[in-house]
């Protein structure tokens, strides 16, 4: 059960789930349940229309109970477990599971109370969203957090789970889909010259991600660095249009600053993330961080904050650079940031070697069939 399915895919528990599916497939029958356009290889739930415009986290809810209804019209007439991904649909898994009889297996993706902006986007929904999530991580047979530390997140911010049923397996990645490329006619349409240095960002446009934080970085970037930020669906209009501002005051000191809003396709985002000479991830809470998997998975140095999962992924001195985060100084995180991106652009060596061994790490420690077995075994041992 997940809200994103493809072709609605826009963030990382998105990807998680298409990932985990086209593994899983191989190992057990899977029903997929999901929200949005239709699909031919998935159930969709759609939100009640007498709720048309009522608050956001509401029509998820009236989603979440067709999912409910749904569940058992694929062709397992009887499934052993269901799986659900994030707030969003956590309440359908927490009512299957009573209503049949089931395990209800919960991936944490992130938490709602770790994510206090989101009330910005959901007002008085965050407080909804926040009271479904704790009902069904309480409830679940099992836990699933994508990083060590997120589980020590799930179990501070629960303490009432037992620490037996929070399981870690990690997000992986797909090599064969992300890996070194030349430079092309992506940089070239896009006008962005390959011959200078490149900072990179991927993301949405959301306070989690740190984009203000970067821009106000880039102002101390060396004059060469071009900054490439590949950033749309911002969460409010606000939020959308300090970015917007941020951009147009970046602009008018430096030269070489690139917003691309629109959702690009996987080739061109390859070949951006390929050819920039350092990633920059400088999100302010972050369970994992799929997108620092690709970039590295490109061959690409990354420059990110020491927030969440990420240190278990980017190997501070070996695949990149971590920089310290806190919340109360924001000036010595963006200099920290800026520092970083400037001592990579300046030994060009330094950062391929990191590209290189983070291209490495992907490959050996970071596999989609593994945390497809790790997830089947989740299953046996909630059904046993």
């Amino acid at each position: 059960m997940t809200r994103e399915y493809p072709p609605e895919v826009y963030g990382g528990a998105g990807v998680h789930v298409t990932e985990l599916v086209g593994q899983l497939t191989k190992l057990c029958d899977v029903d997929v349940h999901c929200m949005g356009v239709h699909r031919r290889d998935a159930f969709v739930a759609q939100p009640d229309p007498l709720l048309a415009g009522a608050n956001a986290a509401l029509t998820t809810l009236s989603a979440d109970l067709a999912m409910v209804n749904n569940a058992f019209a694929g062709p397992a007439a009887m499934p052993d477990v269901v799986h659900s991904h994030t707030w969003y649909t956590g309440m359908a898994g927490h009512l299957t599971a009573l209503l049949h009889g089931i395990p209800h297996v919960l991936t944490a993706h992130s938490l709602e109370p770790r994510r206090p902006w989101k009330a910005e986007q959901l007002g008085g929904g965050y407080r909804i969203s926040s009271w479904v999530e704790r009902t069904a991580m309480e409830a679940a047979d099992a836990v699933i957090a994508v990083s060590l530390g997120m589980r020590a997140d799930v179990l501070a911010t629960y303490p009432q789970l037992d620490p037996a049923r929070v399981h870690v397996v990690r997000n992986g990645i797909d090599t064969d889909d992300w890996y070194p490329v030349e430079a092309g006619g992506t940089l070239a349409d896009l006008g962005i010259d390959p011959a200078r240095p490149i900072a990179a960002f991927v993301g949405r446009i959301t306070r989690q991600k740190g984009v203000g934080h970067l821009i106000a970085a880039a102002h101390r970037f060396d004059p060469d660095v071009q900054l490439v930020l590949c950033a749309g669906a911002p969460d409010t209009p606000e939020i959308a249009a300090e970015v917007a501002a941020a951009v147009k005051e970046l602009s008018t000191t430096r030269a070489g600053v690139h917003w691309i809003q629109e959702m690009l396709p996987l080739e061109k985002i390859r070949e951006i993330l390929a050819t920039a000479t350092v990633f920059v991830c400088p999100s302010v809470y972050e369970p994992l961080g799929i997108v620092n998997l690709e970039a590295m998975a490109c061959g690409t140095a990354v420059v990110a904050s020491d927030v969440g999962g990420i240190p278990e992924v980017v190997d501070d001195g070996n695949t990149g650079l971590l920089v310290h985060y806190e919340a109360e100084d924001a000036v010595g995180f963006e200099t920290g940031l800026a520092d970083a991106v400037n001592a990579l652009v300046r030994d060009p060596e330094q950062a391929r070697a990191f590209g290189q061994a983070g291209r490495r790490r992907c490959i050996e420690e970071f596999s989609w069939m593994q945390v497809a077995q790790q997830t089947l075994d989740i299953y046996r041992s909630v059904c046993s």
